[in-house]
């Protein structure tokens, strides 16, 4: 048979067996002269001037090729698979500054001064380089070559410890070619290192000087285009990354070498492992349930069987009706009942939200966008007896139509982290984390947030923590990762042994109200992700306000009764705005100011409020809840603040009256 090129195959032949779209490519003829044994040293020697790319390289060998030269210009390309987005460039950058400012200094090199007097030049990647690795060498007398192939500028690739594809070509033509590809990709992908961006420590404070933001200085504007194409990489690259993860406790350590030796027994016990952990995981998600949304295919399973999202009108009706039941229940309560049912809705609707809420952030990562916005961590608390625990599991069956929940003592960040590896989708409960436990698992959790994020996973849950009213405070870092519920209200002992609304609506309640909240949510997440692509979104898509509008208009449309105050639209505002938030810090203030003006000192000259707690732990509990526009302190159980800035968040004027003097005297 005739040998064929792509060329000879007809277009819709190539379409029907999935061969790309042609395109140009640029390809090197070359004749075959002969192969020499020769060292790295006698390769790159003769020459005084040297260009070069080179992905991953070892920075060691880098500085002594570069002894070699007197004028020399390298690009550094990333030998990681990244789509190039500005977060992953500025990233990049960062460690490959470092990574040459540090081993220069090992070395005792002064790079600064080469890069100075203009014998040194390095350049490294905000877009994806060519993947050749190319190095120029041309001297004065004239004479060029060109080496190429597969070996970056490492000792291993030089130094004949891994078998590498090395080609050179002498004289001009070669060199003029292949130095005209140089320039563009130079020009195109990459940016300078500047002295001063070496000098500089690798910290925030300086950002403006990474290679990327004084090329930016320089021309005025840069436009980054992420590249789409690798997507599939990425994944990949990510699935053999988990996959190492999951192998790693079953493989043997190396020995103190670093040297690992095999024989078939070892291998017999590294599946049996393997196996065993499988087994282990595989009871956790007979046990847990796995949630797994995909937005852009309109589709959700749940424990591996696609979910049917069209619900019979008469279902959704029913779990609409048993939903509101549930929440009249809390009528009967003691304390702030209005209270407790808003908050209680607040907390509903991020919980039947919070499934998304990786989708989300893995977007907002990508594109260089907040995470706050899409919390994954709750924390319901409040007095005992306040139906924490059976509201929780109740929003859980609603859900995925069963009830899970682990022990407090089972609570720590690493079975955590292995149950959201495991669990999909569905919320984790804590159940009853005492403040002890709480203060030392539950805060470093929270704040060390970004699990998932690097990973790029798609279906872990959020975590749901319910506690009593020993914990006492929740600082600043929890409540802006947390969506808190604090509950004020209970029932006696007698009441809570005679209610049967918590029995009867979790035994009838069904999935069907969450399943038509799913359907309506998937045609509405798509255009939120979409969003946070866009540059000139001035602020994050609040899908907790997408949220409240679909479970409103479920409930409009499936209850004949008028809805009750508690079901309200809801925004990013109504979680996190500072008075909600500060929200037991004002009410402690006002009631004190209404019924113990003696624990508030004033000072009009200093503008200064100084307030008795009463106790330094409620003092405490006060200040983590004050915004930092106050410049709240403690002395002790005294919380100070800035009186103007007081007045205007507490909504009180703050002046004594000569009757409150009098009094105090």
């Amino acid at each position: 048979m005739e040998n064929l090129s792509l060329f000879d195959i007809p277009e819709q032949v190539q379409e029907q067996i999935d061969i790309p779209a042609l395109t140009s490519l640029d390809v090197v003829k070359m004749e075959y002269v002969g192969a020499e044994t020769l060292s790295w040293q006698a390769l790159f020697s003769g020459f005084d001037t040297l260009h070069a790319i080179t992905y991953s390289s070892g920075i060691d060998f880098a500085y002594q090729l570069i002894d070699l030269f007197e004028q020399v210009e390298i690009l550094f390309g990333c030998d990681e698979v990244i789509s190039y987005s500005l977060q992953e460039v500025m990233a990049y950058q960062c460690k490959m500054v470092e990574r040459i400012r540090d081993t220069a200094s090992k070395r005792k090199l002064d790079l600064v001064s080469r890069i100075e007097n203009g014998t040194l030049h390095f350049y490294v990647a905000r877009n994806a380089l060519s993947h050749e690795k190319i190095y120029l060498l041309s001297d004065k007398d004239g004479r060029k070559r060109v080496i190429m192939g597969s070996a970056n500028m490492s000792r291993a690739a030089f130094s004949g410890y891994q078998r590498e594809n090395i080609c050179y070509v002498d004289g001009d033509a070669a060199y003029d070619w292949y130095r005209d590809c140089y320039c563009r990709l130079r020009e195109d992908c990459t940016d300078q290192i500047a002295k001063e961006t070496l000098l500089c420590a690798n910290d925030g404070e300086h950002l403006e000087e990474l290679p990327i933001a004084r090329t930016v200085k320089v021309k005025k504007a840069l436009v980054l285009q992420p590249t789409e194409e690798a997507k599939a990489e990425v994944r990949f690259a990510l699935d053999v990354k988990n996959l190492a993860g999951k192998f790693a406790p079953s493989v043997p350590k190396p020995d103190k070498k670093g040297k690992l030796m095999l024989s078939p027994e070892k291998i017999k016990s590294i599946r049996r492992q393997v196996v065993a952990t499988q087994k282990q995981e595989k009871e956790l998600q007979s046990e847990y349930p796995q949630l797994e949304i995909f937005p852009d295919e309109m589709l959700v399973r749940l424990n591996g069987t696609n979910l049917d999202l069209y619900s019979p009108k008469t279902e959704i009706e029913k779990d609409v009706a048993l939903f509101l039941k549930y929440m009249d229940g809390y009528e009967k309560f003691h304390g702030d009942v209005t209270g407790m049912q808003r908050r209680y809705y607040e907390f509903a609707n991020w919980f039947f939200c919070s499934p998304f809420m990786a989708c989300m952030r893995d977007m907002a990562v990508h594109y260089n966008q907040n995470l706050l916005p899409y919390p994954v961590f709750g924390l319901v608390y409040g007095q005992s007896k306040a139906g924490k625990t059976s509201f929780l599991e109740t929003l859980l069956k609603m859900m995925i139509g069963q009830k899970t929940k682990i022990a407090a003592p089972d609570f720590t960040r690493s079975s955590i982290e292995g149950l959201k590896r495991t669990v999909k989708g569905a919320p984790i409960i804590v159940d009853d984390l005492t403040n002890a436990r709480f203060n030392q698992h539950a805060i470093e959790t929270i704040k060390n947030d970004d699990f998932g994020v690097a990973d790029r996973l798609l279906h872990y849950p959020a975590v749901v923590i319910s506690a009593n009213e020993d914990v006492k405070a929740v600082a600043p870092e929890v409540i802006r990762r947390t969506v808190i519920c604090r509950v004020q209200a209970g029932l006696t002992n007698t009441e809570v042994m005679r209610s049967s609304v918590v029995r009867i609506v979790q035994r009838e309640v069904g999935t069907a109200l969450y399943r038509e909240y799913l359907r309506r949510m998937l045609e509405l997440v798509p255009d939120l992700l979409e969003e946070m692509k866009s540059d000139e979104s001035e602020s994050a898509p609040d899908i907790l306000a997408t949220s409240s509008q679909v479970l409103t208009e479920i409930f409009q449309a499936f209850s004949d009764a008028p809805l009750p105050a508690y079901i309200r639209l809801l925004t990013l505002e109504d979680y996190f705005s500072e008075k909600v938030t500060g929200s037991y810090a004002i009410k402690t203030i006002r009631s004190a100011w209404n019924t113990s003006r003696a624990s508030f000192e004033i000072s009009e000259r200093s503008n200064e409020i100084r307030y008795n707690a009463g106790a330094i732990w409620e003092a405490d509990r006060i200040l983590k809840e004050l915004p930092e526009t106050l410049e709240a302190h403690k002395s002790r159980e005294w919380v100070v603040m800035n009186l103007e800035e007081a007045r205007a968040f507490f909504g009180i004027p703050f002046k004594k009256s000569w009757l409150d003097r009098f009094q105090k005297r």
